[in-house]
């Protein structure tokens, strides 16, 4: 059973930092290359960032540079390390498998930046 638990999201003014987590309990989570993806109000879903197994890493091209995704496969965990947040970064934040997500997702954790 699929089990992502997001948290760490919250509200910030322009210029702040966030450090997002997510817990995957049940999961053999050291086998699979994970990745966070986001939805703002009124869009689709996107992929920002994904970290293969041995924790390669790649970004769209709208957060490079300011954001950093990194594992900790001994916890299980997830995390994107979110700095020089802009308020187009606005969304609810949400991890997943990468490629091919399970059909489960968790409730996401929303990240507000405005000033």
């Amino acid at each position: 059973q699929v089990h992502l638990v997001e948290s760490g999201g919250g509200s910030v003014q322009p210029g702040g930092s966030l450090s997002l987590s997510c817990v995957t309990p049940g999961i053999f989570f050291r086998a699979h290359g994970m990745a966070w993806y986001r939805q703002a109000p009124g869009k689709e879903r996107e992929l920002v960032a994904t970290i293969t197994s041995d924790s390669a890493t790649t970004y769209v091209n709208s957060v490079k540079g300011r954001f950093t995704c990194s594992r900790d496969n001994a916890r299980n965990t997830l995390y994107l390390q979110m700095d020089s947040l802009k308020p187009e970064d606005t969304a609810v934040y949400f991890c997943n498998k990468d490629p091919k997500p399970w059909r489960t997702w968790g409730q996401g954790t929303q990240v507000i930046v405005s000033s």
